[in-house]
């Protein structure tokens, strides 16, 4: 059976562009070591002209 863990990233206006708040590359690698997988990075566009108001990192793992 798996478990899924989902981390919502918001994302700070710019200009041009959004920048996501926190560095997610990092956290991709700390529960990497916590032993989730990364399935996917979700941005959903709920925002003017489609733009996402964040990213959700969803993992899984092997239930223990």
């Amino acid at each position: 059976m798996l478990e899924y863990k989902f981390i919502t990233i918001n994302l700070d206006r710019g200009f041009l562009r959004r920048k996501p708040s926190e560095d997610y590359h990092e956290i991709i690698r700390e529960q990497a070591r916590q032993g989730w997988r990364l399935v996917q990075i979700f941005a959903p566009a709920v925002y003017a002209y489609g733009k996402a108001m964040f990213y959700e990192l969803i993992f899984e793992r092997t239930k223990e």
